[in-house]
């Protein structure tokens, strides 16, 4: 930024004006009728205090159902469903596994936690999903498993990574913890992998507080989830009032990801042009929807972004930065194929927002979108 612009963007955006954004952004979580309702049941009939309740296992058929998938295991966070899930495909602390240099910290942890050693791959370019052309350098016979995670409304390419690790006898992990409603070749995210991973934190698409689960068509990758699981009993369970919570949403998830998607068209349609920020070009389709827990801008790499954040802010348009990514863990701690030149501008250069805007009206993604423009002008 220089001085002239500089001078512009603090008349404009600091010391003068109203806000850009002045309707109310949707609260996260809603406060739910038929939420509410499935509560009181549960409550009602006791099962809300037992170890086995019966709202647990009525949520895994639901979702199940839903996602088309033979088996759902319940459980307490989308963290440990990494981590169980990777158990599930017989990670043990023999193995590598590939995952992205720019992606959520707990993925990496979940590796470490079984004593498996992460090896790190680029990212696509002005993306954040793992890069499939860079899989086969990371490869050796060491490697049992590739997490691929869909991320801040972009999907990975769960069809071409398959295809290109099933005939080595490598487990795909499909990350699907942000998107759910989302769908991949015309199915649900997280169930084109060998293993899905859900997460149900409070501030997710679908939320009980905390919990997760794990989706799969494989009985010996169940099996082996439920052996790291059961512990006397299930050491990390989802509660049967997060369970109770969680079933009525999957009534209303189809309305409301149509919802957000149309809100996330408007907004990426408003932002074409700008000089600064860029949101993501990937092309949607009914086949390929994604869903937007975040919706990504990405600015260039000259750009201040704690500067371009607090002015954001000042306008009133939530918005806050990516993960920190892995580029820089050091050797101790795992494997780097490349430069991951790609992840750094990832870590470096994103501005998320956060979804429930994506609800409001019109005028509140337009507010937004005037925001960001507002501050573009200034460049």
């Amino acid at each position: 930024m220089n001085d002239s612009s500089s001078s512009k963007f603090d008349h404009l955006a600091l010391h003068g004006g109203a806000k850009s954004v002045s309707a109310e952004i949707p609260e996260w979580p809603p406060q739910w009728p038929n939420v509410l309702e499935a509560l009181q049941r549960s409550w009602s009939d006791g099962s809300w205090g037992q170890y086995h309740g019966k709202t647990v296992q009525e949520f895994a058929d639901a979702f199940a159902e839903y996602l088309g998938v033979k088996h759902v295991w319940p459980c307490s966070s989308g963290t440990v469903a990494v981590e169980l899930a990777l158990r599930g495909l017989g990670v043990t602390a023999a193995h590598e596994v590939i995952l992205a240099g720019y992606d959520f910290p707990g993925n990496f942890r979940a590796i470490e936690a079984i004593g498996a050693r992460p090896v790190l791959i680029d990212v696509r370019k002005n993306g954040f999903v793992l890069d499939e052309s860079h899989l086969e350098a990371a490869l050796t016979e060491k490697t049992k498993a590739v997490i691929a995670t869909h991320l801040h409304g972009q999907l990975a390419n769960i069809e071409e990574i398959q295809r290109r690790l099933q005939t080595r006898g490598i487990g795909l992990l499909e990350d699907a913890c942000q998107v759910p409603g989302a769908r991949v070749a015309s199915r649900p995210a997280g169930t084109l992998g060998d293993i899905g991973t859900f997460s149900f934190g409070g501030s997710k698409l679908m939320t009980c507080g905390r919990g997760g689960a794990i989706v799969t068509d494989c009985d010996a990758s169940l099996q082996r989830i439920r052996i790291a699981a059961e512990r006397g009993n299930d050491a990390f369970p989802l509660s049967a009032l997060q369970a109770a919570a969680l079933i009525p949403q999957l009534e209303t998830l189809e309305d409301l990801h149509a919802r957000r998607l149309q809100a996330a068209k408007r907004l990426r349609d408003a932002m074409q042009g700008f000089r600064v920020f860029r949101p993501l070009e990937d092309a949607w389709s009914d086949s390929y929807s994604p869903a937007f827990f975040k919706f990504a801008v990405q600015i260039p790499a000259h750009h201040d972004r704690e500067f371009l954040l607090q002015a954001l802010r000042a306008e009133g348009a939530p918005v806050f930065t990516g993960f920190r990514g892995f580029g820089k863990r050091s050797k101790r701690r795992c494997d780097q194929v490349g430069t991951l030149a790609n992840a750094a501008v990832a870590a470096q250069n994103t501005l998320l927002l956060h979804h429930p805007f994506l609800l409001g009206d019109e005028s509140l993604v337009d507010q937004i979108g005037g925001a960001f423009q507002k501050i573009d002008t200034c460049f």
